[in-house]
């Protein structure tokens, strides 16, 4: 009999946390495992890339703007949701930590009830461990049976601030389809770039973390230092206006496209020289794993588990504008040498194991 799964998550939209849950939905073995996926919002650019094995359901919450409507209305649904679930499944998932909904749901669905940790939460809170607490018991982090970190060092500066969790926090990092992002890559695209040396940023567009001003500063210094060079931004977020108009104001137009959000952004990375990340912290960026795989070198803030990457297979600095100036400079004066080859299917392989224990509750 196949044991059941059920993954709770926000939406399936542009993202990290968005496209590592596709990665562990596409990489779990449909004969052994019967999979529901729950989302707030049944939307996102990543929908058509769900494997047709996983039943998705839409858990909807009111927006009525009565408030005592509302949480009467939520109230009602939850109660309704949770008895439909009533421990029903051999495994349950909050894969977005800030999804409180789908904690209640994975708490309700399953005795073996797991809640994913995408992020250092504490640097996320400015080192204010108070507000971190009060994020991580709103997700009820304390009534789950264990914490998943997708790095080790997002689990130990969390955990050192929250030592309640402590004992049941494990690591497991995220899976990366390295097959589909090699055969994804050799896709056409509209896109031509010139022989300049070019960049590329990918992801959500949010000055925070992601600080991709930081980009655009170094952008303006460089230019006006006589140096040739393109970048470009694959993604878009709430942030997205404030760059095009940085990027109009610093006069970078002829340096810096910008071209949305792309379901598959793989030809971007293909035909860059490197990839670019300048986040204030990241958990484990995909981008990192996406960039190895198609042998981009990686220029980065030290951020997620980036001490496991540098000088083999990057540049990584400190996390402020000059340093992130420096490092592009760096990278334009004398590029950078891939030292070792990442082995994905490896990686994948560890990752197999570390599922497995969760899922059969043998960790």
């Amino acid at each position: 009999m196949k044991k059941k799964l059920l993954f709770t998550a926000y939406n399936l939209d542009l993202g990290g946390i968005e496209k590592s849950l596709i990665n562990l939905l596409n990489r779990l073995d449909y004969s052994k495992y019967d999979v529901t996926l729950i989302l707030e919002k049944k939307e996102g650019i990543f929908l058509d890339r769900l494997p047709k094995e996983v039943k998705v359901l839409e858990y909807k919450i009111s927006t009525d703007k009565n408030p005592i409507v509302r949480k009467i209305k939520n109230r009602n649904k939850l109660m309704k949701w949770k008895k439909k679930l009533n421990n029903s499944f051999d495994f349950s998932c909050c894969y977005a930590t800030y999804s409180i909904p789908g904690s209640l749901l994975a708490l309700a669905a399953s005795k073996n009830a797991n809640i994913w940790a995408h992020s250092d939460y504490y640097v996320l809170y400015n080192n204010d461990e108070v507000k971190m607490k009060e994020f991580l018991n709103n997700s009820n982090i304390l009534k789950f049976k264990r914490v998943i970190f997708v790095s080790d060092s997002n689990k130990d500066n969390v955990c050192s601030h929250f030592e309640e969790i402590k004992d049941k926090s494990y690591v497991c990092n995220n899976y990366i389809d390295g097959e589909e992002v090699i055969r994804l890559s050799k896709e056409k695209i509209d896109y031509k770039r010139g022989k300049e040396t070019l960049f590329v940023n990918v992801g959500r567009q949010r000055e925070f973390p992601k600080r991709l001003s930081r980009i655009i500063k170094a952008s303006k210094r460089l230019k006006d230092e006589g140096y040739k060079f393109k970048i470009v931004f694959v993604g878009y977020g709430d942030d997205s206006k404030l760059y095009e108009d940085m990027i109009k104001e610093y006069g970078l137009t002829d340096i810096i496209d910008m071209v949305g959000g792309k379901s598959n952004p793989y030809p971007y990375f293909n035909m860059a020289d490197a990839v670019i990340l300048c986040s204030d912290f990241e958990g484990y960026p995909v981008v990192f794993l996406e960039s190895m795989i198609l042998n981009k070198p990686i220029l980065s803030t030290k951020v997620g588990p980036w001490s496991l990457y540098k000088d083999k297979f990057g540049l990584f600095c400190d996390i402020n504008d000059e340093a992130v100036y420096k490092i592009m400079k760096e990278y334009l004066d004398n590029g950078f040498k891939i030292k070792d080859k990442f082995d994905y299917k490896e990686y994948n392989n560890k990752i197999d194991m570390v599922i497995d224990s969760i899922i059969n509750d043998t960790i």
